[in-house]
């Protein structure tokens, strides 16, 4: 056999047909394809995940604000000898909303005494507080401040266990107009069907 002859015989082994080349294209398209989906996968997952966490953050932070709040409720300081109290009752509590004198933190290290409601507004769980004032001012009170703690709920169900009269058995009360505090204070919360965030029953022990 010639030179030229084995030349092209080995030139012809070397290379590639267009078959081979379309078949390959065709494997790396697949796999650019797969590798896409992937990352799109990981990506939504990563950000329901993220989602999640924020909720769940925010619903413990909550969580952790109200068990503060109404594990730091004290019986209202008892009323000299025929004196007369001109204030409004210090606890106040129906199913919807919950009216007590609290302890506030300033973030500086200290607490700010407050007239504080718990209620739900316009599908939120809020604070609204003003500073408490101990004597009788003539002056209006300052507007309240409104702090938000939980957004997108549906329900807020209170209940107070005690007995709110002399005589009365123990049990959950949906209201509570004192005079003293009930031993303990339940927060139930409700959210949409559609709505996979939970909130366990959140019980305080007010002080007794």
């Amino acid at each position: 056999m010639s030179f030229a002859a084995l030349r092209g015989a080995s030139g012809r082994q070397a290379g590639f047909t267009l078959l081979e080349i379309l078949v390959v294209l065709v494997v790396l398209g697949l796999l650019l394809l797969g590798l896409t989906q992937g990352v799109r996968a990981g990506l939504t997952m990563w950000e329901a995940q993220s989602r999640r966490v924020a909720s769940t953050a925010e619903l413990d932070a909550a969580a952790r604000v109200l068990r503060a709040l109404l594990s730091g409720i004290a019986p209202p300081p008892a009323a000299g000898l025929g004196s007369v109290s001109t204030n409004p009752p210090e606890f106040k509590g129906s199913a919807t909303n919950l009216v007590f004198v609290g302890d506030l933190p300033t973030g500086l290290g200290t607490t700010q005494r407050a007239d504080i409601t718990l209620e739900l507004s316009q599908g939120r769980l809020v604070l609204r507080w003003t500073p408490h004032r101990h004597e009788l001012v003539i002056s209006p009170a300052p507007p309240p401040t409104v702090t938000e703690l939980i957004r997108n709920i549906e329900r807020l169900d209170l209940a107070y266990w005690g007995s709110p009269s002399p005589g009365q058995t123990a049990g959950w009360q949906e209201q509570w107009d004192g005079p003293g505090i009930p031993e303990l204070i339940r927060v139930r919360l409700g959210f949409g069907k559609d709505d996979r965030r939970r909130f366990p029953d959140l019980i305080a022990a007010p002080q007794s």
